[in-house]
């Protein structure tokens, strides 16, 4: 498992753990590339790592929050599972920021249901 994220997000960096590679702030763009390339899958939000995995042909688990339409927005071109209430009351808002207290889009998404998601897309034990 490789995590990452930018430098500004340093403080959800993961604690040491066995098979967890902490890349928090430490990818520029084009490494963030090859990584997310040499995935078996990728999971992440609604964001521009999402289309970066699709563009370079990597399985995509977005947590999809619905402020933009998935048909529009859904990252395009490669096996995908998107998570997440589509029909929450953000839908459609645009918002870059929750208005809605307790990001209920979201909040329903457990560990297994990610796990499940990946699965379906490698088809391995996660």
């Amino acid at each position: 498992m490789v995590v990452t994220g930018g430098p500004g997000e340093l403080r959800y960096a993961p604690p040491p753990a066995p098979g967890v590679t902490d890349l928090v702030g430490r990818t520029d763009l084009g490494t963030l590339a090859a990584v997310l390339a040499g995935a078996a899958c990728v999971v992440v939000g609604n964001t521009g790592p999402a289309h970066l995995a699709a563009a370079v042909g990597t399985p995509v688990v977005s947590l999809f929050s619905p402020v933009v339409p998935a048909e529009r927005w859904a990252p395009y071109g490669v096996p995908s599972v998107l998570l997440g209430d589509q029909q929450a009351a953000c839908r459609g808002t645009r918002a870059r920021e929750c208005p809605v207290p307790g990001h209920p889009c979201i909040t329903g998404i457990g560990p297994g249901d990610v796990a499940s998601a990946v699965r379906e897309l490698v088809g391995v034990r996660v």
